[in-house]
């Protein structure tokens, strides 16, 4: 997020005018499963997942975005982008009811992070669900399941369900930047398989209107790593903005963030700082 902070804010101090717009996926597998464990609506973890971020990211001097679209906002677009690919043979519908992407039937896939289909089919380990006709074929729309709480759930024309988490982005961003816009960021463990499979929506939906890529230009940066280990939940070598915050001032955390190039790595530790 201090990544793009600064992007956007070098942006505008250029003389360019800016729409920055940093989406919410307020809607997904881990989201139902902790609101279920909690008791509580997912409208009620969401609002205060969200309302911590912004405390935090206040904190740090981020400037709000344009646009903070959330998922669950959005989808009559996710469910005519999907529409949009079934028309042109780039979805179909799987016995289970969920509705997947056919990445073979878009030419153009591999093309941002540079991996072939063979190279990907080869090293394919997994077992092809029964859902899908490819294991590299993604879900588009997700069959609910009775026991999932109704508000996790929407009418479409192949059921009830709700969105797959790569329809979400390229929905929000066509709708509020436009079907073809200049620049696209996140971090580097977006760029294969979200980032690559937004590329095959957005363009397999609406090339021949746009005739223009997707994105001009991409950008991803950096993990933050601890003893040379990417940070992660699932490593347990994480801590939270509040806690490095209450050690050390929020300009000297930015600073110390921002020394880096933004697609390098960041070492942090206390010493650093």
């Amino acid at each position: 997020m201090l990544a793009f902070d600064v992007v956007q804010r070098w942006l505008k101090a250029s003389g360019y005018r800016v729409t920055y717009v940093r989406n919410v996926t307020d809607i997904d597998d881990k989201i139902i499963a902790r609101a279920l464990k909690n008791g509580e609506s997912i409208t009620s973890l969401t609002d205060r997942m969200i309302e911590a971020l912004h405390q935090d990211a206040d904190a740090l001097g981020i400037e709000r975005p344009t646009f903070e679209p959330r998922a669950t906002e959005y989808v009559p677009q996710m469910l005519d982008m999907v529409r949009r690919l079934e028309d042109k043979g780039l979805a179909y519908r799987s016995p289970n009811g969920d509705v997947n992407y056919a990445v073979r039937n878009f030419p153009g896939y591999g093309k941002l992070s540079g991996k072939s289909l063979d190279d990907l089919r080869a090293g394919e380990r997994v077992a092809v669900a029964s859902s899908k006709q490819d294991p590299l074929d993604f879900v588009l729309w997700k069959s609910a399941k009775d026991s999932e709480p109704a508000d996790t759930k929407w009418d479409s024309p192949w059921g009830v369900g709700r969105p797959g988490w790569h329809i979400e982005c390229s929905a929000m961003s066509c709708e509020l930047l436009g079907k073809h816009f200049d620049i696209h960021g996140g971090g580097a463990d977006l760029q294969f398989p979200h980032h690559e499979n937004e590329i095959a929506q957005s363009e397999g939906a609406f090339s021949k209107e746009t005739g223009k890529p997707f994105v001009n230009t991409w950008m991803h940066n950096g993990f933050v790593r601890v003893n040379e280990e990417k940070m992660s939940k699932s490593l347990g070598n994480f801590f939270t903005i509040r806690e490095v915050l209450k050690a050390f001032d929020p300009e000297v955390v930015r600073f110390f963030i921002l020394k880096a190039h933004y697609r390098s790595p960041l070492n942090y530790s206390d010493a650093h700082l």
